[in-house]
């Protein structure tokens, strides 16, 4: 089915809804045309695709084909009962995208936590990956890496009865969701400030909603420390890839450092690295800007 972006411009661009066959369940994604190879978005944690939104349309208007989905659990994809969420789960959405939509090679975008769907995409299908995009995205355990509160705590098996009886309560867990949205924000101007709170922050409050992304984020969270230490016994094979990586960083994410993003270049042998006045929502606070590293 085709529908218009919700992107509020008059000529934002159309797209063609799809409904996926993941490995655990359905997954919704959104097709944007143009030429090949696709740009294929991925979001973190606590949001979904429509992080995307002030993004594609520069990307579209500049003739190129672009996937968004929604991960299993998140968004609009299917929260099957009971389902078993891991991050191999979100290789196998990415993988299932992939082939689905017909793609034959692509250019995984990660943000946040789908850094490592889209690293260790690109390390199963180097030949089917023609470049990297970095945007403030986690991959490995690093010394440069300073992880959000509300991350730190579900990912604690210490903690995980505090935790647990946080989820259970919507009036604590809400004000531990408030707290890490104010962090999030210290550092962003005054203008993605207001568009953080009259839209990103929506999202995510949708996203905690009853029926909404709560199992996931909880499972995913629980296992995101041992993913990071089994994500960095694999950076010596991402330094033999011969793909090119974009790392476009928010300079002013209060967790994401621009250490981080350093590092993050020392991973690969082709990669560049482009500092941009943003928070940790770059594709959001400077959409122009991401799409023109994009695109260069």
């Amino acid at each position: 089915m085709t529908q218009p972006s919700t992107h509020p411009d008059a000529d934002a661009p159309t797209f063609k809804e799809h409904r996926i066959k993941g490995p655990l369940g359905d997954l919704y994604a959104r097709d944007y045309p143009g030429d090949a190879p696709a740009f294929v978005l991925m979001h973190g944690f606590p949001d979904n695709l429509q992080i995307y939104d002030d993004l594609v349309p520069h990307l579209a208007a500049a003739g190129r084909r672009v996937v968004t989905f929604d991960f299993l659990g998140f968004g609009q994809s299917e929260k099957p009962a009971g389902a078993q969420y891991s991050f191999r789960q979100q290789l196998g959405d990415l993988e299932a995208v992939v082939d689905q939509l017909g793609l034959e090679r692509i250019i995984p975008v990660a943000h946040d936590s789908s850094g490592a769907a889209a690293l260790n995409y690109a390390l199963a299908h180097p030949d089917r990956t023609a470049a990297l995009v970095i945007l403030n995205a986690a991959f490995a355990a690093s010394p440069a890496a300073r992880w959000p509160e509300l991350i730190t705590l579900f990912a604690t098996p210490s903690l995980a009865a505090l935790s647990g009886a946080l989820i259970q309560s919507p009036e604590q867990f809400g004000w531990v969701v408030n707290f890490q949205r104010e962090a999030f924000k210290q550092r962003l101007a005054d203008k993605h400030k207001a568009h953080y709170e009259a839209f990103l922050g929506p999202v995510i409050d949708k996203n905690f909603r009853v029926d909404g992304a709560g199992p996931a984020f909880v499972q995913m969270t629980a296992q995101f420390f041992d993913e990071m230490e089994r994500n960095a016994a694999r950076i010596p094979e991402l330094s033999e890839l011969d793909i090119p990586a974009k790392v476009i960083w928010g300079d002013n994410d209060p967790y994401f450092s621009a250490d981080h993003a350093r590092e993050y270049t020392s991973y690969f042998r082709n990669a560049s690295l482009r500092l941009l006045p943003a928070g940790h929502w770059l594709q959001l606070d400077e959409p122009g800007l991401v799409a023109a590293e994009m695109l260069s």
